[in-house]
């Protein structure tokens, strides 16, 4: 199933690669401290939405490390495959890849969403993270992203905003047991809205669950970035989303002085929309953009 997962090492492998696991810690070590000390405490990771999508689970991960990236969040349903089906020697095996790296596990980016109108569907969607909450956890993750995704005809928009919120209660409660952080990605038509996000966040009250921000369009609605910044400055998380730092006119510039005035300390994703050919160059390009912006 897995093309990049081997098998079990023999002693000779192991003893051989004693030296080099050891090496290698020590570099990713010293990189994440460099990166870190650049950024003011941000790091640069990627979501394999795109860019990622293709690759083997090997494939994510050695071009994370040649283009200086730290962090992953790996989506369902791409080719490295990493999905609730895995056996417990697999999750194992996916777990001991990322710590044999310099590059982090940082979560899960599910499609599980809680606005339907149908509440079979709803519950099918909480059963599905609670399922990929004990992924991230065997696997060595930190947190699941979730997403509302609309309000549906058959509810109200009130209803709607209670449901996810009650909903969001439900699995952060699931993950809280298993160490893992509900990231709500700012999603959804609607939805993505920042004033919807705050109603639903009045709601969905428990202490782990957060706030994906995702750098959307919408974000400057109404009275601007800054002012919907801070209807959900307070449930903010560990993980936001951007797309290409150097694309559109989105105002970066702007979002990053904001959580540089916050101290956030948590990782900026890259969530590309382009396919460019050499995704390892074009990683490279992007985190020293990175590095320019969030050293202020």
């Amino acid at each position: 199933m897995f093309d990049s997962l081997s098998p079990a090492l023999n002693r000779r492998q192991s003893l051989a690669g004693g030296s080099a696991a050891v090496a290698a810690a020590l570099i990713a070590q010293l990189s994440r401290r460099a990166i870190a000390q650049t950024s003011g405490g941000m790091r640069f990771g990627l979501v394999t939405y795109q860019w990622g999508k293709d690759m083997s689970l090997a494939e994510v991960i050695s071009s994370c490390e040649e283009s200086g990236v730290l962090g992953v969040e790996l989506r369902t349903e791409h080719k490295h495959a990493v999905e609730p089906s895995l056996s417990r020697m697999e999750r194992a095996e996916v777990r001991k890849r990322f710590a044999d790296s310099s590059v982090e596990l940082v979560g899960y980016g599910s499609n599980c969403e809680f606005h339907s109108d149908d509440p079979a569907k709803v519950k099918q969607n909480i059963e599905q993270a609670k399922a990929y909450i004990e992924l991230m956890h065997d696997c060595g993750g930190s947190g699941v992203k979730v997403k509302p995704n609309g309000f549906p005809k058959g509810l109200s928009r009130e209803k709607t905003i209670e449901q996810i919120g009650k909903s969001l209660n439900e699995v952060a409660e699931f993950g809280q047991k298993y160490g893992q952080k509900i990231r709500v990605e700012v999603h959804g038509s609607g939805t993505c809205e920042l004033p919807a996000m705050r109603d639903i966040f009045e709601v969905a009250d428990h202490r782990n669950v957060y706030v994906c921000w995702n750098s959307n369009d919408q974000d400057t609605n109404g009275e601007g970035l800054e002012a919907n910044f801070r209807m959900v400055q307070d449930r903010i998380g560990d993980t936001v989303h951007v797309r290409e730092l150097d694309a559109g006119d989105y105002p970066y510039d702007q979002l990053f002085k904001l959580f540089q005035q916050m101290n956030y300390e948590g990782w900026i994703l890259l969530e590309a929309r382009t396919n460019p050919v050499n995704k390892v160059q074009a990683l490279l390009e992007q985190r020293h953009l990175f590095e320019k912006m969030s050293a202020g």
